[in-house]
């Protein structure tokens, strides 16, 4: 990859995060490429990482950040995958998530990066909050959006509630936990409590992604980054208004929509899951059992055989028809 310096960070601190980065992705046998794209409303520099050709998927990440795709990138051949790097995170710019309805704002952000990819249509992945800003974009640019994937659950609708974790970024605390420099156990707790025990005791979850999250916290402005967005949007207990969907809004999303659930995540549950899927015109749940929050951690096979199975046939495990649906 190119080495763009993040102007929010220094020289040494860039280039450490980008070393960290790097070595996550080789990890995984994987070269990505670096690229940079201008928008205009609101104004920013965000990046992107691209990795194969093919027809194009978008991956928008949660709060664990983009250097969580890899695992799942690697079982993804054939396709053409394109890393967000979310406004404010690694080099990307960040934007006043507390002056724009969250919603339409999103779907905006989003419809930028497809224009400046020139892209006319995608499908698209997000994970935790990553699920609000891909169904956005199919909500508001359902002509820009091919399927779309759920991985792991996100503030989709009010019933699931803020997280804990989340609860707590939002208040004075926050503000003291994001200045303390982070540290491999402290990375590795936040996974298990997010039902990735298993995967780490096994091995499945690498050095390379903790090293990489704790270099994101140590030399980029992410997490700060990261805080504002969430005090934009949450307010006490619950979401500010215009972030979940109600079931009309679900209602109206066309484009066919597979949602992978680890039984272990603790955002939501099962029942919230299969209720928003039967709201969704073309939705459908496929669960994994014993996997957290990011179950492609815990089951990158079965997650990437699901997707891609979604994304080339329209079908889930053999169950679900898309006839209707044509790219």
């Amino acid at each position: 990859m190119a080495s763009v310096a993040n102007p929010t960070t220094s020289e040494s601190g860039s280039r450490r995060y980008r070393d960290a980065e790097l070595r996550l992705w080789h990890y995984y046998g994987l070269e990505p490429k670096e690229r940079f794209l201008d928008l205009e409303a609101p104004a920013g520099r965000l990046r992107v990482l691209e990795v194969g050709s093919g027809e194009p998927i978008l991956f928008v990440h949660g709060t664990a950040g983009p250097g969580s795709w890899p695992s799942l990138i690697a079982q993804l051949p054939g396709f053409r995958s394109i890393v967000l790097d979310r406004p404010g995170w690694g080099p990307s710019s960040p934007i006043d998530f507390s002056k724009h309805a969250y919603g339409p704002l999103v779907a905006h952000v989003l419809q930028g990066v497809l224009d400046a990819l020139e892209l006319e249509r995608t499908n698209a992945i997000g994970a935790s909050i990553g699920d609000v800003w891909v169904l956005r974009l199919a909500e508001q640019q359902p002509t820009r959006v091919g399927r779309v994937v759920l991985l792991g659950g996100g503030p989709v609708v009010a019933e699931v509630g803020v997280p804990p974790f989340i609860r707590l970024l939002a208040t004075p605390v926050g503000a003291l936990m994001i200045r303390l420099p982070d540290k491999p156990e402290r990375v590795r707790s936040i996974l298990r409590r997010l039902g990735h025990g298993a995967s780490l005791d096994a091995g499945r979850i690498p050095d390379e992604f903790v090293d990489w999250r704790v270099t994101v916290a140590r030399e980029t402005d992410s997490m700060r980054h990261e805080r504002e967005m969430v005090r934009a949007i949450v307010k006490g207990n619950s979401y500010r208004p215009g972030l979940t969907f109600d079931n009309d809004g679900l209602a109206a999303i066309q484009s066919p929509t597979l949602h992978v659930f680890g039984t272990a995540d603790p955002t939501g549950s099962a029942d919230i899951w299969q209720r928003v899927a039967d709201i969704l015109p073309s939705g459908k749940l496929h669960l994994i059992d014993g996997a957290g929050h990011m179950p492609w951690f815990d089951d990158p096979v079965q997650v990437a055989s699901e997707v891609s199975r979604f994304l080339m046939t329209g079908s889930a495990d053999g169950g679900f028809d898309a006839a209707a649906d044509t790219p």
